[in-house]
């Protein structure tokens, strides 16, 4: 099943996300767009995602219908991963609102902490196939 990785296109730890994932996807299972492209921004109107408060904050996966966001994006993104990737997937027990309240932290300081782009990461001509 191909997974979608909607991202903050201008968010350096949402770039090195990305980054993180190709590595070790060398199967290519994942399929990235930046949430303020074209496409990005039409997957996020098909699931009633694109008028949502705090989007932009939110890292969103979507596999099929299903949507994930925030910690549940995540921990899905490292359960696709597999390997020892899954082992952290342990962190599901925290309950959800503590797990979403720590994601929220960081996203709302993403800026200050990871820095910020002019415009929004353009990937390698070998990489291009692998963004919508």
């Amino acid at each position: 099943m191909e997974t979608i990785v909607l991202f903050d296109g201008v968010c350096n730890l949402c770039n090195g996300t990305v980054r993180f994932i190709v590595r070790r996807d060398p199967q290519g299972h994942f399929r990235f767009a930046p949430q303020q492209s074209e496409a990005g921004r039409g997957l996020l109107r098909k699931h009633g995602l694109l008028e949502a408060s705090g989007m932009s904050e939110s890292i969103v996966v979507l596999e099929g219908e299903r949507v994930y966001l925030e910690s549940d994006a995540a921990l899905r993104i490292l359960y696709r991963l597999g390997g020892a990737w899954r082992l952290i997937c342990a962190l599901w027990v925290i309950p959800k609102p503590l797990r979403d309240r720590v994601y929220r932290f960081v996203a709302r300081n993403r800026y200050r902490l990871f820095g910020r782009l002019e415009q929004c990461m353009t990937p390698t001509p070998e990489l291009r196939r692998r963004f919508l």
